[in-house]
């Protein structure tokens, strides 16, 4: 199952990039088509308004994407994600340069 750090925000029940937001290791499943994150199933759709990912029980919305090194991970308002304490390392030398997991050819 492959493993990506990446920056995760709940979109449901709050204004435009105000839903609290994290960087941690996500799980996928081999068709990138189902991430497993924080004990939570979501599937990838389309046609949602500001989000790419739902979660399969709650139907609670999610913008799912790989970390931004300037840290603009939201398009529209300021991102102060929580850094899970097992991501840090990874995610303190991303922004120093170094490639991401998984990344390392593009």
């Amino acid at each position: 199952m492959p493993r990506r750090l990446m920056f995760v925000q709940l979109k449901t029940g709050h204004n435009t990039d105000r839903g609290p937001s994290w960087i941690g290791w996500v799980d996928f499943s081999r068709t990138w088509s189902t991430a497993y994150f924080h004990g939570r199933t979501l599937r990838r759709a389309g046609g949602m308004f500001d989000a790419n990912f739902y979660d399969v029980q709650t139907d609670e919305e999610f913008w799912v994407s790989g970390p931004k090194r300037d840290r603009t991970d939201t398009r529209y308002g300021p991102a102060d994600p929580e850094i899970e304490p097992e991501a840090a390392r990874t995610y303190l030398a991303f922004l120093k340069g170094a490639a991401l997991p998984g990344r390392e050819n593009g």
